[in-house]
């Protein structure tokens, strides 16, 4: 819901200014539109219904999992995909994931999304409707900013929308932001958000040359740089950094390279999250920068492939033999291209009615 347009509706009715707060509070408790606000006048929930568009954003598709997983692309008003995920758990978590633009700028190789083109950095109530339309499906109270586009790129809207999860059932303690390590926007996180929020890095590389390699914005932000401002973030908040690293075969799975990602990180500051690869459809070349040539020339979706579980473990070893925590992420939502990785904004037929189960 457009919050602004909202609240110029009715300040032209010249309705009071609880009006707005009422109309937020039966959304956030995931109304399914004007009409049930019962303690609104009907003459005016009619004209809002004319005037501001429940939504902001239009279902596409939507495909449920067989782990039951719901992935929804969207259509913003002028046209732009999205897609957000949730996933059911049997402990009770119902988490999202969410997207902050439509597309990525960042290509790094492994991803979908750095296939596609990018469109432009979502509003916070584009992304916030999102939240709200699972919502609208079951109670919801885990967040996660790692769907599709680079948060810290459009930091002012994430945090505008990350500030209303709260209404929805989801503390900020139960809301992570993601980054690959875009500094000017990560060292505004460090320095400004007061929340409770969690921090993580997308890291997938122990070291400059592989990391560049594979995702290109390191030649801009070199590695000791970010994980020396996620150290600083997590120095002041006293939580740990989540490390986000994604498995691929013989590129960065080694035991060598643990040790080497142990050495970088410290044992203090990080928490990893070990990600077995999503395979991915087409090429994920990532641009180059301008006037810099390439440390070598980048691998291609095509190339990867999983790390055996064998080989992951033996790398979660290394890193608690280091005294650095790690798990392995379980996959969610594979077989309908909602892992991580995987959101691409490809329409699929509707699965209707899609309504999440609970699974392990």
């Amino acid at each position: 819901m457009d919050r602004d347009l909202l609240e110029a509706t009715l300040r032209e009715r010249g309705e009071p200014d609880f009006r707005a707060r009422q109309v937020w509070e039966w959304t956030a408790r995931g109304a399914a539109g004007y009409e049930a606000m019962t303690n609104l006048p009907r003459a005016l929930r009619d004209e809002l219904s004319a005037a501001v568009p429940f939504s902001t954003l239009t279902v596409e598709t939507e495909r449920e999992s067989s782990d039951g997983t719901v992935k929804t692309l969207f259509r913003t008003a002028d046209g732009h995909p999205v897609e957000a995920v949730l996933m059911s758990y049997r402990d009770g978590r119902r988490s999202l994931c969410l997207s902050s633009q439509s597309g990525c700028p960042l290509t790094c190789t492994f991803c979908a999304t750095g296939t596609m083109a990018f469109g432009r950095n979502l509003t916070a109530s584009e992304i916030l409707d999102q939240a709200l339309h699972f919502r609208r499906l079951t109670e919801i109270n885990h967040a996660v900013f790692m769907g599709m586009g680079e948060p810290m790129l459009n930091l002012d809207e994430v945090l505008g929308a990350a500030r209303r999860l709260p209404d929805l059932g989801i503390t900020h303690r139960r809301t992570t932001i993601s980054t690959v390590g875009w500094l000017p926007g990560l060292t505004r996180f460090v320095d400004e958000v007061d929340e409770p929020i969690r921090l993580a890095l997308s890291l997938h590389a122990p070291d400059d040359e592989l990391r560049s390699r594979i995702m290109p914005v390191n030649e801009r932000f070199p590695i000791k740089e970010i994980v020396a401002e996620c150290a600083r973030q997590a120095g002041e908040t006293r939580r740990r950094v989540f490390v986000e690293y994604v498995m691929l075969a013989g590129v960065n799975d080694s035991r060598e390279q643990a040790r080497a990602l142990a050495a970088l990180l410290g044992r203090d500051h990080f928490k990893v999250n070990l990600i077995p690869y999503n395979p991915i459809a087409g090429s994920a070349v990532g641009a180059q920068p301008k006037g810099r040539p390439p440390a070598a020339a980048p691998a291609t979706a095509e190339h990867y492939n999983p790390s055996s579980r064998e080989q992951i473990d033996a790398f979660k070893y290394e890193l608690e033999k280091a005294h650095i925590p790690a798990t392995v992420r379980l996959t969610r939502g594979r077989d309908i291209e909602a892992a991580c990785g995987q959101l691409a904004a490809a329409p699929k037929p509707r699965l209707s009615p899609a309504r999440p189960r609970i699974h392990i």
